[in-house]
């Protein structure tokens, strides 16, 4: 399948994954990670169930607070 991951084109294998899938497939480990598909924010308790299909534009947004 073919998506935007923050606004660069990828192609991955199969026809959908989860959220859970892709941060793995992508090694995406850090914990405060806001996560939107087609401009929804997925909630972290979805990961495991948000699917990720074929065209879909997909934001994976590290948080990173200071002081």
């Amino acid at each position: 399948m073919k998506i935007q991951l923050n606004n660069n084109a990828e192609e991955l294998a199969g026809d959908s994954m989860t959220v859970t899938d892709l941060l793995k497939v992508k090694n995406f480990t850090f914990k405060m990670l806001v996560i939107k598909i087609n401009g929804a924010l997925i909630r972290k308790s979805e990961y495991g169930i948000a699917q990720i299909r074929d065209g879909d534009d997909v934001h994976v947004l590290h948080l990173i607070s200071g002081g």
